[in-house]
């Protein structure tokens, strides 16, 4: 493999060929704004904050899209990159709502996260604002055109990731927006509310709708696990405030599915607290379901299916289990279908 020779900041660096400026002072430990880049997506330059100072290159081009060359010395934190950072981020506060006391990504927006380490508090560049219609018509995401940046971040993991091509940018100039084709509401496109557009988004333009009200981002505690609803084995954080599960959010380091997950991964997580789910044993007696003990339902099944057996053959019997239980949950079930029940009529939710 080719390497490139190259000094960021002063130190020496040695890259593939091919690398982006920012992918090289990544590996040396500098970190380089950036409100538009993300390592699952295509590189796309759209919103400059990446900007560095290259020697003999007379304007600041932005490090996500610039590839090295040998000999090329780099600044990442010059005067002249941290006077343009600051700029831009006037610009794009200059059209962006300043609720961050009330927005569900408090705490966790890059643009908020960038204006404190740059120290701006406000734009000096007034003008026409946009007052567009929040859509929150769908039971998972919340859609406020009026905080997107136009990273163009929900489109390209919309394209790259889920394949669906939902969104796009439309309109131009100063009325370019990041939306669905004919800027209908998304309960009317072709999303299929994978969230990941979400996961990707810098700002608050894209929330999750059941996580609203109930948790910060800096209360909730994250705890990695595997998704339920099927055998792919994608793994997710779930965020926990007060012992209680809030919401899911991706992880990128999932082994299997990186960022990536399913409309049931991200929002079917609902089903722990629903208030039809069943926390006690029930007998029928008389045509009616009664609360029962567990000894008592235990006793009845295993009287049951010991006469089903003897009447009818073990064939007659089927077990079928469910994603939801833990592994050793449905060994003991397949275990117990074969030697107690003598049958192997096994399948699972997740077989296919």
């Amino acid at each position: 493999m080719e390497m490139v020779k190259l000094s960021i900041d002063g130190r020496a660096i040695e890259v593939p060929a091919g690398t982006t400026v920012l992918n090289a002072a990544e590996q040396a430990g500098i970190h380089i704004p950036r409100l538009c880049y993300e390592p699952d997506l295509s590189p796309f330059g759209a919103c400059r904050l990446c900007v560095v100072e290259i020697q003999g290159m007379r304007n600041l081009p932005a490090s996500c899209v610039t590839t090295v060359t040998p000999g090329m010395v780099v600044q990442t934190h010059s005067p002249a990159v941290v006077e343009a950072r600051r700029t831009i981020l006037e610009l794009l506060i200059a059209n962006h709502p300043q609720d961050c006391l009330t927005c569900e990504k408090m705490g966790n927006c890059k643009l908020a996260q960038y204006c404190y380490e740059y120290g701006v508090k406000q734009s000096t560049m007034q003008g026409e604002r946009h007052n567009y219609a929040v859509d929150d018509s769908n039971p998972f995401i919340v859609r406020d055109p009026n905080k997107c940046i136009l990273c163009g971040k929900c489109i390209r993991a919309c394209a790259e990731i889920t394949g669906k091509n939902n969104l796009d940018f439309a309109y131009r100039g100063f009325d370019t927006k990041a939306t669905t084709f004919y800027d209908v509401p998304f309960v009317e496109s072709d999303c299929v509310f994978c969230g990941n557009c979400v996961s990707v988004c810098p700002t608050g333009a894209l929330t999750e709708k059941q996580m609203q009200g109930k948790v910060r981002y800096w209360e909730s505690r994250k705890v990695r696990t595997t998704c339920p609803f099927c055998g792919t084995g994608c793994s997710f954080d779930l965020c926990v405030k007060d012992d209680k599960v809030v919401g899911v959010v991706s992880s990128p380091e999932g082994a299997v599915n990186g960022r990536a997950l399913c409309i049931k991964g991200r929002f079917g997580w609902d089903f722990i607290y629903n208030d039809r789910r069943l926390t006690t044993p029930l007998i029928k007696r008389e045509g009616k379901f009664e609360p029962a003990s567990w000894d008592e339902a235990l006793d009845l099944i295993a009287d049951r299916l010991g006469e089903i057996k003897a009447k009818y053959g073990p064939d007659s019997f089927a077990s079928l289990s469910s994603a939801r239980c833990t592994n050793e949950e449905n060994y003991l079930l397949q275990k117990f279908t074969r030697v107690v029940m003598g049958t192997n009529n096994v399948d699972h939710c997740a077989r296919t």
